[in-house]
């Protein structure tokens, strides 16, 4: 029992030691605040791209980062606008779209997301690839609206829609999508310059990504505005060439499977190397996306 307590005590030290390490990380982030015309803005800072909409009827995010950065978002909110956060919508449940939640919330924020979203931040996650454990969730932070399919937003003169799209980054991904403004919020479908995490054990695919990415081009013009998750913004142009790199990708990666080829065969053939340059250098390279796709196209 004693030898129970022990190891209790120190499993808590070193997880509020861990925290606090994590917090001084943050200190030095600045929250970049880019507008976008329209009343809609785009805030960087440190995790997936932030999309701000200000209405008469107050302010709405989309994603909200980690929470050691809540005051300073807030801050760059009040940059633009004296409205309040009225609501925050998750396009997926990963921390660094959904950490601030429980901060927002208790600020007054109504936080919503796909139905699948509250469900994995209400249980622990495990992630085989990178070997990560997520804890639940405090019952604050939980998305406290959900939807399945789709929602809309009518505030001000603004519509916002947010969409499902199945089985692609997650299995709770949304697309949000600002008619009025001509700007969509990809959310983590959509990672420009760098080889896109497919979250395989949270139900994400390969092919379910390429679909969202063609359901988002369909909605945009050669004037729509797209907000990655991750990199700066981008076109419908840029788009459709980061759908050429999946598809090609795809395709090679499926006819090296049919033929019998190993992993580590499908890693030595190179079946990346003209794209490596431009979308090698994130934080998964070419040699882990492979395995990362192979994964998500033999589960």
């Amino acid at each position: 029992m004693f030898r129970n307590v022990m190891n209790g005590g120190l499993c808590a030290a070193m997880l509020l030691a861990a925290n606090s390490v994590f917090a001084q990380s943050m200190e030095d982030v600045e929250i970049g605040v880019e507008s976008l015309g329209s009343d809609v803005h785009m805030l960087t800072g440190r995790g997936g791209n932030i999309g701000l909409v200000v209405t008469e009827d107050g302010a709405f995010l989309i994603d909200d980062q980690y929470a050691p950065l809540t005051d300073k978002i807030l801050e760059a909110v009040r940059s633009v606008t004296d409205q309040p956060v009225k609501f925050v919508l998750n396009t997926h449940w990963h921390g660094d779209h959904t950490g601030g939640n429980e901060n927002m919330a208790g600020e007054g924020a109504l936080v919503v997301a796909h139905e699948n979203v509250r469900e994995r931040m209400s249980s622990e996650q495990v992630n085989e690839f990178f070997g990560r454990t997520t804890p639940a969730s405090p019952d604050g932070a939980l998305p406290v609206v959900t939807f399945n399919d789709s929602i809309s937003f009518h505030l001000g003169e603004h519509e916002i829609r947010s969409f499902h799209v199945p089985h692609a980054h997650t299995d709770g991904d949304s697309v949000v999508h600002l008619p009025d403004a001509n700007v969509i919020h990809a959310g983590d479908t959509v990672f420009y310059g760098l080889y896109p995490f497919v979250d395989v054990d949270s139900g994400g695919s390969l092919a379910g990504t390429i679909s969202a990415v063609e359901r988002i081009a369909e909605l945009a013009d050669g004037e729509t505005v797209i907000i990655p998750g991750h990199g700066p913004l981008i076109d419908r142009e840029k788009l459709l060439a980061y759908h050429d790199m999946l598809t090609t990708v795809e395709d090679r990666l499926e006819e090296a499977i049919d033929e019998g080829m190993t992993l580590e065969e499908i890693q030595e053939a190179g079946i990346t190397a003209e794209y490596d340059e431009q979308w090698g250098g994130g934080f998964i390279p070419a040699d882990r996306w492979i395995e990362l796709l192979h994964r998500s196209m033999t589960r």
